[in-house]
């Protein structure tokens, strides 16, 4: 019974010269990648659709954006790839990413909110809405508001933002609206 605060003083002793090499410098950045999966109805009304967004890599220039959406029997219907780069090349000219640690906390920013509700657009298309020089596919556009599926809308950049929806006459996603 002696022997207990002993030992336990012992393990106390070596728990503390363990951790005290092991602290972080408070400018070092926490890394860890975003790894995020959301269901969402978009190609069928009915029944949803897994949208996921990775967001890879240590260093900006190495960083890659994979967002992928499976319909409900789990086929890929949209896979797209941007790397960090294109999202750092066309950020407003205000924003000060000189810094390796701001453009990190910058593409991390932009993977977190991509799932923001604001990008979930529900449904694509008002049936008031007129096709105007930002839609690409006017065929498309007039489709989506009698079908009044969904839409999904994420950045590229400040002024760049794509619009997407499953087009049911092509069987696949299609960029609907390219705009500001």
């Amino acid at each position: 019974m002696r022997n207990i605060p002993l030992f336990a003083a012992i393990c106390l002793l070596a728990l503390v010269a363990c951790n005290s090499n092991g602290k972080k410098e408070t400018n070092a950045i926490e890394f860890k990648n975003v790894n995020q999966r959301l269901a969402k109805s978009f190609s069928d009304l009915k029944r949803l659709d897994t949208f996921k967004i990775e967001l890879t890599g240590r260093k900006p220039e190495e960083m890659v954006l994979n967002f992928t959406i499976k319909n409900a029997d789990g086929k890929e219907i949209y896979n797209t790839k941007i790397k960090g780069t294109e999202l750092l090349g066309s950020t407003d000219p205000n924003v000060d990413l000189s810094k390796e640690k701001d453009q990190i906390i910058f593409l991390k920013t932009i993977a977190d909110d991509f799932f923001s509700d604001d990008n979930f657009l529900e449904p694509a298309v008002m049936p008031e809405d007129k096709a105007d020089n930002y839609a690409p596919d006017k065929a498309l556009y007039e489709e989506l508001k009698k079908s009044g599926l969904n839409g999904f809308k994420y950045r590229l950049g400040k002024e760049n933002n794509i619009y997407i929806a499953w087009s049911e006459k092509e069987q696949k996603v299609k960029i609907y609206y390219n705009c500001c």
